[in-house]
């Protein structure tokens, strides 16, 4: 290393061109190049089992994958129908944008068969309360409109005044139509149910929320693949009114649109992150070297060191991942270490008479040695982790072990050459640390007093380890105030439209129907559905009352003749009428539902005296849920028998594959947010199905993986780095020196997250290996001067070099906390805690430790 120093320094301009040339290739290699995934299933190797088994399921269902979910809510069923049928049929007729778009839960079939799912005596009750509205019907199918909805209430009005009807019979619907025309009458958004209003008279409850499922077109270009498709919902949407003003909300989520936010979130902010991390570094460099030449030439040095970097990790890796991106901060964190302990020893031979070009070697021959074993120990470090299944750990030791060694020869070559052309001034007083006198000689008196609190607090944060909060779960490292993620969050509270779900892949429709009889047994499980949960049971009792129903009002609800739409007058001229009725009725009458008609009399006629903008605002409030009710009516009515081989195909295609083989879908129960739920579903499913997928299993089965893959990473790091520093040191004792204070520092890390509450998940992870990085580097600083003798550690410039290079790392990484990204802002809090604890056992476990140099030990 002093050699090559020596020759940056006496050749600095030609080094400096020619550097400034492969940064400017290597920056033009990373910009054309440059590719980076959101989706943190790209986190674990596609070779491990449970992946194989995920891999599996998509490859036969890939309609089910990168897919958009539109939930659609409305204020009553009719609304939340009508929404969505509408919306459906734009999306599919976008071919620019969506290559499929359907209804899971809606849509013709189901609209016919449905009623079917239910039991026979929901059956026999919603049939008979059609039966029973048949009065009403009959005029309503024969005339829908506000014309045709006054004559039905004057239809049943006469069989109430010769005695074949009571007025209490409709009771309900004058209370329901007073109630809505007296908002239309005050201006106020008027939200009218005809569904609703027969479901009280016993019949099943209609659902106010629809969903529709979109197989987006994806531009792979965009760093947002679904950008567009979700913008044209959401035009859609906009275009025909379906919003909050109108009783309709749309909401986006799934695949698509998670991953896109995902990238939104870690985007959003980033310019305020990155200029407080710059402005951070740029102060800390400064106090650390006093010079803004020499922190002009560490800037520089490190700018070029990223660039390239960034080349050489895409030429390695191809795409970056959620982990290995953040061999940004990594690089700058470690590698701006080597430029601050060069600098700082620059400054100390300066202090001591050297010329630029001696001092740079003087600093060169004192570092070379621990600085290359210090990179080659992060180099080792990060390595480890590439036979591990965690490959964005794995990814991210490719780019940051090659980055190590960039930073490394950058740091004794680029730098050099921009001291010498810079030409910083001399320092005017030591570089060290003078004040720290009375610290050392403390610690020198109490050495034995330091180590024991520090094997306490080791003691102390081992029995908290058992407490450490392993959160794998990917949906908890996004940022909850995203739209996707909102609606998703409000979906999952609804048990049978949770995504917390787990798929089984079968060989045939006949053993995905034992599996989901099986899982459907086990007290953690909702429900579990396969192509036959779509054959719905005892058939033939079922269909023979919609057949008896459909005889009795097949005539009432398809007249031969209906009425064409209405003039306002002939509006005006029903309105009246049925007034006059009510009003008659209600005088021969006593108890509520006189009452109520009479209420109903005097707004019928405000009505009929009103504008005629107030008729029609009326009209839209009742008419198209009327509508929406008698085609759902009609669909009811043509059930019929049912079998796999009567499925249409937009439903069987997502049971059962095109060679064969069927999915089942199992649902937990239970509150699906809750990790312990999950946990103990999987593992209630996985003894019945050991093939299962499916986003539970993906949750648990990536915690294992991780771990797994931490510790394999740790032994063999721990062995490797181990294995060269006895190869350099070639003491043991020194070796345990070195490596002893970076396991403590890694206690008292997982201790701190016990006690704040901190979880441990897929991004944060990240700070273990760094610590390890840095810490290694850090004490190998100390050990290599202290094994040449060097006292009083705290006062040399080696303490000053460390401290602010923890400083620097510390703002580096610190800045990542205020991202809006979950994942992003855990990462900079546990990597703060991290150098924190690293820094207190490098400035004080690690002087305590060593002790007297051991030359001063030998001559006593």
């Amino acid at each position: 290393m002093h050699s090559i120093v020596a020759f940056s320094a006496r050749r600095a301009w030609l080094l400096l061109l020619a550097l400034m040339l492969a940064t400017v290739g290597a920056g033009w290699f990373a910009a054309t190049h440059f590719a980076m995934t959101t989706d943190t299933q790209a986190l674990i190797s596609p070779k491990v089992a449970w992946r194989v088994n995920e891999a599996a399921v998509n490859q036969a269902f890939p309609q089910q994958a990168l897919t958009i979910l539109v939930v659609v809510d409305g204020k009553t069923p009719e609304l939340a129908e009508l929404a969505t049928a509408r919306l459906a049929e734009r999306l599919a007729s976008d071919k620019a944008q969506f290559q499929n778009v359907k209804r899971p839960d809606g849509g013709t079939w189901l609209s016919q068969h449905g009623l079917l799912f239910g039991s026979v005596a929901e059956v026999r009750s919603t049939t008979q309360s059609l039966i029973s509205a048949q009065p009403l019907l009959g005029p309503l199918a024969a005339d829908p409109s506000l014309r045709g909805i006054a004559g039905a209430f004057g239809t049943i009005l006469t069989g109430v005044e010769n005695g074949s009807a009571k007025l209490a019979d409709i009771d309900k619907p004058m209370v329901a139509l007073n109630s809505a025309l007296a908002k239309v009458e005050a201006g106020r958004p008027a939200y009218f149910s005809w569904q609703a209003l027969f479901a009280a008279k016993g019949g099943q409850a209609p659902p106010t929320r629809r969903l529709i499922l979109a197989k987006p077109v994806l531009d792979f270009t965009s760093l947002k693949p679904g950008e567009k498709a979700v913008a044209a919902i959401n035009a859609a949407a906009q275009a025909m009114k379906f919003d909050v003003a109108h009783g309709v909300r749309v909401q986006v989520t799934g695949d698509v649109p998670l991953n896109d936010e995902e990238f939104s979130s870690l985007e959003e902010n980033i310019g305020i992150v990155g200029l407080i991390m710059a402005l951070a570094m740029l102060v800390t460099l400064w106090f650390a070297t006093k010079s803004a030449k020499i922190v002009v030439a560490i800037v520089v040095t490190i700018v070029a060191g990223l660039v390239i970097a960034t080349a050489v990790g895409l030429a390695a890796v191809g795409t970056l991942n959620l982990i290995s991106v953040a061999f940004i901060p990594l690089f700058v964190g470690l590698g701006v270490d080597f430029g601050i302990q060069i600098s700082v020893r620059f400054n100390h031979e300066r202090c001591e008479g050297a010329s630029i070009p001696q001092a740079l070697e003087n600093a060169a021959a004192a570092l070379g040695a621990p600085l290359t074993l210090a990179a080659g120990a992060v180099f080792l470090g990060f390595g480890a982790f590439l036979p591990t299944d965690y490959v964005g750990i794995s990814e991210l030791g490719i780019i940051a072990g090659l980055g190590m060694v960039i930073a490394l020869v950058l740091s004794v070559t680029l730098l050099p050459a921009l001291i010498m052309l810079l030409k910083p001034g001399k320092p005017t007083r030591d570089v060290g640390f003078a004040g720290a006198a009375p610290l050392d000689h403390w610690l020198a008196r109490h050495r034995k007093a330091v180590l024991w609190a520090f094997a306490g607090s080791m003691a102390g944060t081992i029995a908290l380890l058992p407490l450490v909060n392993f959160d794998f779960n990917p949906l908890h490292l996004r940022n909850p105030n995203g739209p996707a993620m909102k609606s998703l969050a409000d979906l999952m509270r609804d048990p049978l439209r949770t995504p917390n779900t787990i798929y089984v892949l079968a060989d045939t429709p006949d053993a995905a129907k034992a599996i989901a009889a099986r899982a459907a047994k086990l007290p953690q499980v909702a429900q579990a559905v396969s192509i036959d949960s779509y054959i719905p049971n005892q058939q033939p009792e079922k269909l023979a009352l919609v057949q008896d129903a459909s005889l009795l009002l097949d005539l009432t609800l398809n007249p031969f003749d209906v009425a064409a739409p209405p003039g306002d007058a002939e509006t005006v001229a029903a309105l009246a009428t049925t007034r006059d009725q009510l009003a008659r009725v209600a005088a021969t009458q006593n108890g509520p539902a006189a009452g109520h008609a009479k209420t109903l009399a005097a707004t019928l006629g405000r009505l009929a005296a009103a504008s005629p903008a107030v008729r029609t605002r009326a009209t839209e409030a009742l008419v198209p849920p009327l509508t929406v009710m008698l085609d759902q009516a009609r669909a009811v009515l043509q059930a019929s028998d049912v079998t796999r081989e009567t499925l249409p195909p937009e439903i069987a295609e997502d049971w059962i594959a095109k060679d064969g083989r069927a999915r089942v879908q199992i649902f937990p129960k239970g509150d699906s947010n809750d990790n312990r739920v999950l946990t103990r579903f999987t593992a209630a499913v996985s003894k019945i199905a050991p093939t299962a997928t499916g986003l539970p299993v993906a949750t648990q089965e990536a915690a294992k993986t991780v771990a797994w893959a931490f510790v394999q990473a740790g032994i063999i790091a721990l062995a490797l780095v181990s294995l060269l520093l006895w190869i350099v040191l070639r003491d043991i004792r020194e070796v345990a020196f070195t490596l002893a204070p970076v396991v403590l520092s890694g206690f008292l890390t997982l201790g701190s997250c016990v006690l704040i509450g901190q979880p441990i998940n897929f991004a944060n992870i990240i700070a273990f290996p760094l610590l390890f990085g840095v810490g290694v580097a850090f004490h190998i600083y100390f050990v290599m001067a202290w094994r040449d003798g060097a006292t009083d550690l705290l006062q040399s410039s080696l303490a000053r070099a460390v401290l602010f290079s923890a400083l620097a790392t510390g703002s580096a990484f610190g800045a990542l906390w205020l991202s809006y990204h979950p994942g992003t802002a855990s990462m900079g809090k546990i990597l703060m805690i991290s150098l924190a604890w690293t820094l207190v056992c490098a400035l004080i476990f690690e002087p305590a430790l060593l002790g007297p140099p051991r030359q001063i030990r030998q001559s006593e």
